[in-house]
C-alpha cells in the first residue's frame, strides 16, 4: 500500500485540526520515511525480485525495526510524546500516533509474508498485492473517501484539494505501473524520499487553507 497510508490522516484531520494535516502525512509514513533512511545506511534491507507479488517487486525481507508490530508501536508512541509536548493536546497526540500505528496494519492486508510482530518469524502479511483487482480499488475508495471526508469537512480550497488529489494519483500510478529498479540504491531511497516530501508539503498547503478557511468564516 502507498497512497492508502494517507487515509488515516485525512480522516483524523477531517475531525481535529489539531495536529495538521501536514504532521499527520509524515505520521502516516513515518516508518516508512525511517524505513528508507535505514535501507541508506545499511540497517535494514531490501531488493528487487520481480514476480515475488504480481503488483510489488519489492523484497522486503529485512525490516525488523520500522515493519514490525512492536518497533511501529514504539514509532507511534515517540511521534504521539513529541506531538503532545509539543501542543499539550492528549488527544491529538494519541490521534498522531493512532495514525503512526495505522501504518503496520494497512500494511498487513496487502504485503505478502514480510511483516513480524517483535522483528522475528513468523512472518506475516495477508496477500492482497497478489490480488490486483481487490487491492487496487481497495486503496483508491480508502485514499479518495478519506480526502472527500476532509474536504467536506474542513473546506479548504478546491483548487488545492485538486493537486493533491492529482498528486496522489500520479504517485500511485508510478508506483503500480512504473519502471522496476535493476537493483537497490541510494537512489531508492531519495525517490521515496522525494515523493513522500512532495505529498507531504502539498498536504500542508491544503491544510494551511483549510485552517485560513475556520479563521475567516
Amino acid at each position: 500500500m502507498f497512497i492508502g497510508h494517507w487515509a488515516p490522516a485525512l480522516a483524523v484531520a477531517a475531525r481535529r485540526p489539531v495536529p495538521s494535516l501536514g504532521l499527520l502525512f509524515v505520521a502516516a509514513q513515518l516508518v516508512d520515511w525511517a524505513f528508507f533512511a535505514f535501507l541508506l545506511i545499511g540497517v535494514e534491507h531490501m531488493r528487487f525480485a520481480p514476480g515475488i507479488s504480481a503488483m510489488n517487486p519489492m523484497d522486503l525481507y529485512h525490516m525488523p525495526y520500522t515493519h514490525s508490530l512492536l518497533g511501529s508501536a514504539v514509532f507511534a508512541a515517540g511521534f504521539g510524546g513529541l506531538i503532545w509536548l509539543v501542543t499539550r493536546d492528549r488527544m491529538g497526540a494519541l490521534l498522531a500516533g493512532a495514525v503512526v500505528l495505522s501504518h503496520w496494519f494497512l500494511d498487513l492486508l496487502v504485503h505478502v509474508p514480510d511483516l513480524t510482530l517483535a522483528g522475528s518469524p513468523p512472518k506475516l502479511g495477508f496477500g492482497l498485492w497478489n490480488h490486483p483487482a481487490v487491492e487496487m480499488p481497495l486503496e483508491l475508495a480508502l485514499t479518495f473517501g478519506a480526502l472527500w471526508l476532509y474536504a467536506r469537512s474542513r473546506k479548504p480550497k478546491a483548487g488545492r484539494v485538486a493537486v493533491l488529489a492529482v498528486a496522489l494519483l500520479a504517485f500511485q500510478a508510478v508506483n503500480w505501473f512504473g519502471p522496476v529498479e535493476p537493483e537497490v540504491t541510494a537512489g531508492t531511497s531519495l525517490l521515496a524520499f522525494f515523493a513522500y516530501g512532495l505529498v507531504t508539503m502539498i498536504a500542508w498547503w491544503v491544510g494551511k487553507s483549510a485552517a485560513d478557511s475556520a479563521q475567516t468564516g
